[in-house]
């Protein structure tokens, strides 16, 4: 009896090792999963700062020492409003650079990178389970959003997007109250970080919603359940009847006999779609009464997106700027040309080989998310960002089905591969050398890019002329530097705020905003699309900085009324002679 104890003491103490060593490998694996994502997110980082985030330091800065007045302090253009729709992000950089300058925004952004890459990585391995295949896509995703990585305000909305969708999962699932909370308190957050994305926090909702309500409508059997209404009427009324003919008889039967046939047609329906659903095709539907829930908590969401000093802006933000024509001429808002997109062409490449040539099952929410953003993305590359972090998930859902069904023990296997000596050398060797690969060609880069900004040209401006009276015409590419050093822009990368949707107020009649189209005027002055001689006068154009190669340049060098009073290898400056100088048309509204 003592040995039968002794041995039944060591199995019980081998049941409780092996969780222990199942539970280390793991840790093991999590902890070399960081590593390699630190390690290629550092590589992404890109060294030169854009343009945004110059007028970013310059209006977090403002806010920091005056607060939001919500109207615009760096173009010449007086009395425009603005919306301040990133002042919360605005004023966290302005921090940081306070603290150590640009080098310290370089430093931020990196960070954020990195913390990208492992909200996507831990959320994805929380989601499915499978942390080998989730390291592997988080690396490819990684890869494909490097064009994204900047210090903008969407560097830190695509994690808190990552969340919003990882909370909704979670509370359809359990039903717990802290994913809930955590949904408004993102709400809160995107609203001030970044309003022009808040809505689409509704957005990633909608799978979920007609996923449900689908199911609803299958299950409700609208066909079977029509015609055994029709006949239980018909057959109410004949059965009111005191006296029934004959024929009334006959169709009264006939009526209850269809009515038993129609009710065993909607149990047998009920009763296949239940089979479909346990063993679909390729579709996989759940109906899930939390949804309900789901759209209560959308409410709170609304509330706390009105609570921002920025009034309605998270509200009316975007579908002014959809209705406006900024969306028309800047790169990243224009559809995608699939053919100059290899990133996209890949992603699309294998969703398409998964559906095509395996029998992988997904979710029809997945479906629905997956279809919506590829619309999207192709009406906007910009949303190509969202596809990539959303399809991510579904891309390692459809793998881990595969593995399960025809390898189950392969990620395991790799996995317990990957946490040994060897394993670890090989796979962050392999991460190292494409990171190398990737950062060498930035690595001498200078963090503010004087080929791209005219910083020199701002030091003379500073040094010589009194910007207090100046007007300068300038291009939109470069607005943003000399906003943050404080030369007063005809435009920047604020494009909205030079349009009449952000500046003008809306016709009722004509249900058109009537404004200052400042941004066109831009556009057709810089494309020589309109004589920049008429606009100039109407504008009150003192002063013109331009690139060296452009068009406008070569026209305002040989006009007598011009005299270029500053140039270097990338900027010129002219100045207009003083006599030709008239007086400026009023721009306030």
């Amino acid at each position: 009896m003592e040995q039968q104890k002794g041995k039944i003491e060591k199995t019980e103490l081998k049941i409780e090792k092996e969780p222990k060593k199942a539970l280390s490998k793991q840790a093991k694996f999590h902890i070399l999963a960081v590593v390699l994502i630190l390690i290629l997110c550092f590589a992404l980082t890109p060294r030169t700062l854009q343009n945004d985030t110059y007028y970013t330091v310059a209006i977090g800065k403002l806010i920091t020492e005056n607060g939001i007045d919500l109207k615009d302090h760096w173009s010449w253009h007086y009395n425009l409003p603005y919306t301040y729709p990133h002042w919360l992000y605005d004023v966290g950089i302005s921090f940081i650079h306070s603290i150590g300058g640009f080098d310290a925004i370089y430093v931020s952004t990196v960070i954020l990178s990195m913390i990208l890459g492992l909200t996507m990585y831990f959320t994805a391995s929380k989601r499915t389970k499978n942390s080998t295949v989730s390291l592997i896509v988080t690396l490819g995703a990684m890869y494909l959003l490097k064009d994204f990585i900047a210090a903008r305000a969407q560097l830190v909305t695509f994690i808190l997007i990552l969340l919003v969708v990882f909370c909704i999962e979670q509370f359809l699932d359990t039903k717990k109250k802290r994913y809930a909370i955590g949904l408004v308190v993102l709400s809160w957050l995107i609203a001030n970080l970044h309003c022009a994305i808040w809505p689409f926090m509704f957005v990633l909702n909608l799978p979920y919603i007609a996923e449900y309500l689908l199911c609803l409508l299958v299950d409700a059997d609208l066909w079977n359940r029509g015609k055994e209404g029709f006949h239980k009427l018909q057959i109410r009324l004949l059965e009111k009847k005191a006296k029934r003919s004959e024929k009334e008889e006959k169709r009264l039967e006939k009526y209850r006999k269809e009515l038993e046939g129609y009710q065993k047609d909607h149990v047998v329906a009920l009763e296949r779609r239940e089979k479909r659903r346990k063993e679909p095709f390729r579709i996989i539907m759940k109906k899930n009464h939390a949804v309900l829930w789901l759209l209560l908590i959308m409410v709170f969401c609304v509330i706390v997106g009105a609570l921002t000093p920025i009034k309605d802006a998270p509200f009316t933000y975007l579908p002014k700027t959809m209705t406006g024509n900024t969306t028309h001429n800047i790169s990243e808002h224009l559809p995608l040309t699939l053919i100059q997109n290899k990133g996209m062409i890949v992603v699309i490449a294998v969703f398409l080989a998964i559906f095509l040539f395996t029998d992988a099952k997904m979710r029809l929410s997945d479906f629905f998310m997956l279809a919506g953003l590829m619309a999207l993305t192709f009406m906007s590359r910009r949303q190509q960002s969202m596809l990539v972090l959303m399809g991510a998930v579904v891309l390692i859902r459809l793998i881990d089905y595969l593995l399960q069904k025809y390898d189950p023990k392969g990620p395991e296997e790799l996995q317990g591969f990957l946490v040994t000596l060897l394993g670890k050398i090989l796979s962050i060797a392999f991460v190292t050398v494409l990171a190398f690969a990737i950062y060498r060609p930035i690595y001498g880069n200078k963090i503010v890019d004087d080929n791209t900004y005219p910083v020199a040209a701002c030091d003379y401006i500073l040094n010589n002329l009194d910007i207090s009276t100046m007007r300068i015409y300038n291009e939109y590419n470069y607005g943003s530097y000399l906003v943050y050093r404080g030369i007063p822009v005809f435009v920047d990368s604020r494009a909205d705020l030079y349009t009449p949707q952000f500046n003008g107020t809306k016709n009722k009649e004509t249900k058109k905003y009537e404004g200052l189209d400042i941004f066109s005027d831009y556009l057709n002055i810089s494309n020589i699309g309109t004589d920049y001689k008429d606009k100039f006068e109407q504008y009150g154009i003192t002063h013109v900085m331009t690139y060296k190669n452009a068009k406008l340049k070569m026209l305002i060098e040989d006009d007598p009324n011009y005299t270029k009073i500053y140039g270097d290898d990338r900027f010129v400056i002219f100045e207009r002679n003083t006599n030709q100088v008239a007086e400026p048309e009023s721009t306030e509204e």
